[in-house]
């Protein structure tokens, strides 16, 4: 691997409005930690609702008709997200840099994510002038059709566990359907977000059509969530904030929502399963990203005939897991984010060994700078311990006995969210079984958290509703007119 900059120039701190680069109004900066140092990076202009003012403003008037973008042919548009993935592609390496320094995720993590938001782009753009509607044959001397419009103005609210990603996942069929967008990147990770907005004017994208506001979400975020100006918000986060968004948006204008939230998310192994490779996709499902994945495989149930080479192979994997400087090549998991999630995690590590689970190994910090966890393994978890029915979002493997596929079920289905799960069977009835008994957005068979643009992602229950990527997402950002017309006759 290419040695990567561990020091990459900030070139963006303000905030980026109408195509233009601006202070905060109230001129409040906040700063942006390096979480495996606990440094300062640098400090980031602080938005608020008079930024959000500005930002929705711009882009109303670049929505409006006869505007450039909503004369722009579809094909054009997708030309410039192609445009966009191109510049990514071309400024890869500086963006991961940015990723891993304002992430603390490894470098080729960050690589992986990038290429991976190029090709998402690069799906939208093909979408763009494919977004067609229908005609009826209603009865009656009439010509009926729809029309797949764009919703407007879109808010947008994403988190920090996948900066450049969610970007992707947002702008993406937001702006293929024609839409413009008010993003408020996490306060954790502005800066890849806002270098992305740079690309944006590069690409050629009218004023107005990408905005960006850094800021906190009780403020910023908040002021998206309640703007009478914002046709719709995407928000990507916990549930709790979730409800929040939801309430903002009912209070406001009825505004329409997306919402992909937590998850605790089963994987169920069965007595048939190649032990070593379930205990290699069972541990990525968990242990990639730090943890801190929506859709992680956080409960793990396997079968009571294979549980204890399960536990013990699965201890295995932890303890060989490379945790450290997410600059060196083969670092597998680098620091939690921030010191409040690092403490939440080892609040719910030290839950589970008070409750009773066998602690198998991890635990505890890892160095004494930085928000650095040891990958974790309990067994012996139950159904009623809090490590097994709370989010962790952290590297923490919670494995779980079962004998049968109808109890796998219900207790796989016993909590409040449905993003995700998986199965791992050599059984195609019970893999068949088992996939149409869960209620869950996205599930796995022999395998786990694979996603690529094309698949939808989203969940049921309390993980959101409303889907991300593929054709399911372009239904979020477009709304269904439907014109019909008298005719002097209708022949068929």
């Amino acid at each position: 691997m290419e040695e990567p900059n561990r020091k990459p120039v900030i070139k963006y701190t303000q905030l980026f409005i109408n195509n233009e680069w601006v202070n905060s109004v109230s001129g409040k900066t906040f700063p942006t930690i390096n979480p495996c140092t606990e440094e300062k990076i640098c400090d980031v202009q602080e938005g608020d609702k008079m930024d959000v003012d500005l930002a929705v403003a711009a882009a109303k008037d670049a929505f409006k008709r006869g505007s450039a973008w909503r004369k722009m042919d579809a094909s054009n548009r997708g030309r410039l997200l192609a445009k966009l993935a191109d510049l990514m592609e071309r400024d890869l390496k500086y963006l991961a840099s940015l990723e891993t320094l304002d992430n603390g995720k490894p470098y080729t993590d960050s690589i992986g994510d990038i290429e991976a938001s190029i090709q998402t782009f690069r799906y939208y753009a093909g979408w763009a002038d494919k977004i067609t509607g229908q005609t009826i044959p209603v009865d009656g001397d009439f010509f009926t059709y729809t029309k797949h419009e764009p919703v407007g103005v879109c808010g947008q609210i994403i988190p920090w566990n996948y900066p450049v990603m969610m970007v992707a996942w947002k702008w993406g069929p937001a702006l293929a359907c024609g839409n413009t967008v008010v993003m408020k990147p996490a306060e954790q990770t502005p800066l890849t977000a806002l270098y992305c907005g740079a690309l944006i004017k590069e690409a050629g994208f009218p004023p107005g059509v990408v905005n960006i506001v850094t800021g906190y979400g009780p403020t910023a975020g908040a002021a998206v969530a309640e703007h009478l100006d914002v046709d719709k918000v995407a928000f990507t986060g916990s549930t709790e904030i979730g409800k929040v968004v939801m309430r903002a948006a009912s209070e406001s204008n009825m505004k329409r929502v997306s919402l992909e939230l937590g998850g605790k998310s089963p994987f169920v192994i069965f007595q048939d399963a190649d032990v070593d490779d379930a205990v290699q996709w069972a541990h990525s499902g968990i242990m990639n990203n730090h943890g801190q994945n929506c859709c992680a495989a956080s409960r793990t149930f396997v079968h009571a005939d294979i549980y204890d080479e399960f536990v013990a192979k699965s201890k295995t994997a932890a303890e060989n897991r490379t945790i450290g400087d997410p600059w060196e090549a083969g670092t597998m998991q680098g620091p939690q984010i921030d010191e409040a999630q690092f403490k939440k995690i080892m609040e719910m590590i030290e839950s589970g060994k008070q409750q009773g689970a066998k602690l198998e190994c991890g635990g505890v910090r890892f160095g004494e700078k930085g928000y650095f966890i040891k990958p974790t393994v309990f067994s012996n978890a139950t159904d009623e311990m809090r490590i097994t029915k709370e989010e962790i979002f952290g590297p923490v493997q919670t494995i779980i006995k079962f004998t049968d596929v109808e109890e796998a079920i219900e207790r796989a289905n016993a909590t409040t969210y449905g993003l995700a799960a998986g199965v791992y069977t050599k059984d195609i009835n019970r893999a068949f079984t088992f996939a149409d008994g869960l209620k869950g957005g996205n599930v796995w068979v022999n395998c786990y958290d694979v996603i690529s643009p094309n698949q939808p992602f989203g969940g049921f229950k309390q993980s959101g509703h409303g889907r991300e990527l593929g054709e399911y997402a372009l239904k979020e950002y477009t709304e269904v007119k439907c014109v019909t017309i008298k005719i002097p006759q209708k022949n068929s």
